[in-house]
């Protein structure tokens, strides 16, 4: 085969037999899985060069993960093609399959001009400058030279459109991806007669059976239900055996409110939230269910007293926006931040608010001036009065009582961006928007993880604003998937919104 300028280039030599397949990977799936290489089993894996100019350009982006994957990429290639021989004629990998790197000759070699494969290429993609189109036109080229069914690999949706319009087959990115299944219920049923539930309300436990039990999963939580109609919420433990929730009354944060569960769902979070046994949480819900909120509380209800598990509350998340991006934030870290942030400090507000709530029985009736100061006293949260400091204001705003955590350092809200090299000790850190992570960004922050601490991810698969990332294949759950069934894991669903009858409404209709 020659190219441009009279040079002879050796081609691949392809893997062929009955069962193989040769994948043409774009760049999105480095960038995606950086391991990706290794996924594809004893078949011929082919990247056009057009990837490599493409992770070129990406490469100097020093702090995204993008930037990094594609400096890894970089590494991987280098070790497995050490010289231009074995770039082009490929290389043997350990799984069996086969790796090389393809110079597309039907755009090289101005005398296949006419090939009829780039004239059919040309009447659908005419613009050939376009990294896309020739990735597609290096497929198209491999489809065209070798005897193994070629399939384009990528996470670009209108890559795999474009490739199927020119006769090429082109399917996403699967190794990550999550089963698809049916609707899964928040929870599981489970039917016993009265007697079998009464000596479980008095036992605290039951064993079902390894017939009943059989679905179950570590940690899975059920609702045992007699034919009476009686209820009575369980966690399973392993082994057929199912125990009670072990609740308090309410949550509360230093010097906030009590905090209830609302509904059986907030229950089984509740639950898996103040089970120390457990280190990590998964948690599914639609908009209002009370992810967010309910985890808070649940976290500062365990800095109580002086025995506490934990150090203090870490809060993060993503920063992807939604809708058109604002450009550029001024300010300092904090103050960039802040609009991404906003929502917790809303939810601490609500936890810890800055006025007590007044009692509507008492609320008409007038109090002595000595009972008005008592009641003073009592409603006082136990902090220093501690005020802003600065400018020649004299009359400087009071801190909120949240933020007197904030400056403590007992509540810590901060950039996801910041925490690969960390390692995050006896702290309860809560991660939310995390399906807008990829599976590895949420390897990166659960390996942050230390002894002593407790991660939770929150999200919801129907909101996904990562174009790079889908309902089966982004972080949340991933992790949910792969941790399923171990004793340091949990996962609740919750369905059942709780912020207001209009907001259930349009999470459910709109």
């Amino acid at each position: 085969m020659e190219i441009s300028g009279g040079a002879v280039a050796s081609k691949p030599k392809l893997k062929v037999s009955a069962k193989v397949k040769t994948y043409v990977l774009d760049t999105n799936v480095l960038l995606h899985d950086p391991t990706s290489i290794f996924k594809f089993a004893d078949n011929n894996l082919i990247i056009p060069v057009e990837v490599l100019e493409e992770l070129d350009a990406i490469k100097g982006e020093q702090s995204t993960e993008r930037g990094r994957n594609a400096r890894w990429v970089h590494r991987i290639l280098s070790e497995l093609l050490p010289d231009s021989r074995a770039m082009l004629e490929g290389v043997r990998l350990d799984n069996g399959g086969t790796l090389s790197v393809i110079i597309n000759p039907l755009l090289a070699d101005p005398a296949l001009a006419g090939s009829p494969v780039l004239h059919r290429l040309r009447a659908v993609l005419p613009d050939l400058a376009k990294k896309d189109n020739r990735i597609i036109a290096a497929a198209l080229y491999v489809k065209s030279a070798y005897s193994p069914p070629t399939i384009l690999v990528t996470k670009d949706v209108n890559v795999a459109l474009k490739a199927r319009a020119v006769g090429l087959e082109a399917q996403d990115y699967l190794n990550d991806k999550v089963p698809a299944e049916d609707e899964e219920a928040a929870y599981r049923e489970i039917s016993l007669t009265v007697y079998e539930l009464q000596r479980f309300c008095s036992e605290g436990e039951f064993d079902l059976g390894q017939e009943v039990a059989n679905g179950l999963a570590l940690n899975d939580y059920v609702l045992l239900r007699s034919d009476e109609g009686k209820t009575m919420p369980a966690r399973f433990y392993g082994d057929g055996l199912v125990r009670r929730l072990r609740l308090p009354d309410f949550v509360k944060a230093p010097g906030g409110i009590p905090v209830r569960a609302r509904n059986l769902e907030q229950q089984f979070l509740m639950d898996a939230l103040l089970d120390d046994s457990i280190a990590l949480v998964t948690c599914q819900g639609k908009a209002g269910t009370g992810k967010t909120l309910l985890s808070i509380a649940c976290a500062l209800h365990q800095l109580q007293d002086d025995h506490a598990r934990y150090d203090g509350v870490s809060i993060s998340r993503p920063v992807i926006a939604l809708g058109k991006d604002i450009g550029f934030l001024p300010g300092t870290l904090d103050e960039k931040m802040k609009p991404w942030l906003q929502p917790y400090f809303d939810a601490l507000e609500v936890l810890i608010p800055s006025k007590p709530p007044k009692d509507p029985q008492f609320a008409a009736k007038k109090v002595s001036k000595k009972g008005r100061h008592e009641n003073s006293a009592a409603s006082a949260p136990a902090y220093p009065p501690t005020t802003y400091a600065g400018g020649g204001n004299s009359a400087a705003a009071p801190l909120k009582p949240y933020e007197r955590l904030i400056r403590s350092g007992l509540v810590e809200i901060e950039a996801l961006a910041f925490i690969r090299g960390r390692s995050i000790a006896r702290r309860f850190f809560i991660l939310d928007e995390a399906q807008q992570l990829t599976p590895h960004e949420v390897k990166t922050v659960i390996t942050r993880i230390s002894e002593g601490s407790k991660i939770i991810l929150l999200g919801d698969p129907a909101q996904i604003d990562n174009p790079y990332v889908d309902s089966r294949s982004n972080g949340l759950v991933y992790a949910q998937n792969r941790m399923k069934g171990h004793a340091l894991s949990a996962h609740v669903k919750l369905t059942k919104g709780e912020r207001s009858k209009l907001a259930e409404l349009a999470a459910d209709l709109l």
